[in-house]
């Protein structure tokens, strides 16, 4: 089965919003596949012998998903945007327990550059660009969520224009000025 065309996904999201339960349980196999090729790539870029699996950081979102308030949904972008925070929340969540557990841990920081570049040691630095991304998002909430869509949740320039209603060259320039940014507080912060 082929990936479903967005205005279908589109159309699931809008039915499910205005509370039809079987648009929900038509969605969800419809989207299932994207999800996990986007936990994948997370997961991909985490350090090496992670124990969280791309199926699990699908369900943990989903049931994050599944919990929040009714959520009106505008499209398909949208709610891929959606998943990209939950998901990036159950990674900073889970990197914390971790952290936690081995009493702050050996986490060392990588250069923003290396972990836009998907470093393999993007792991270790997770809290310190969660860290660094809330000071940002504080800040310019717009920014951060340009960081957030493109970053975390793979979004393109285009996509991420379209979740946040304004033009691709915006995109493009808050996602230059943010990486300058957030790459002098992850020095500062060193």
């Amino acid at each position: 089965m082929g990936s479903p065309a967005p205005q279908e996904v589109t159309g699931l999201l809008l039915a499910w919003s205005e509370g039809d339960e079987s648009a929900f349980q038509k969605l969800v196999p419809a989207v299932y596949q994207e999800l996990r090729r986007l936990a994948h790539s997370y997961l991909n870029r985490e350090r090496a012998g992670h124990t969280l699996q791309a199926t699990a950081l699908v369900h943990e979102a989903y049931q994050r998903l599944v919990d929040t308030p009714h959520v009106q949904w505008r499209d398909r972008a949208h709610f891929f945007a959606v998943c990209a925070q939950l998901m990036r929340r159950v990674l900073v969540d889970y990197a914390r327990s971790r952290r936690y557990l081995k009493r702050g841990g050996d986490i060392c920081l990588v250069p923003l550059e290396e972990a836009f570049a998907a470093s393999a040691n993007r792991g270790k630095d997770l809290l310190a660009i969660d860290e660094a991304l809330s000071a940002l998002s504080a800040i310019d909430p717009r920014k951060g969520r340009v960081v957030e869509l493109r970053f975390f949740g793979g979004l393109t320039a285009e996509e991420t224009a379209e979740v946040l209603q304004v033009s691709p060259d915006t995109v493009l320039r808050d996602w230059r000025l943010a990486k300058s940014w957030l790459l002098k507080e992850l020095k500062q912060g060193a």
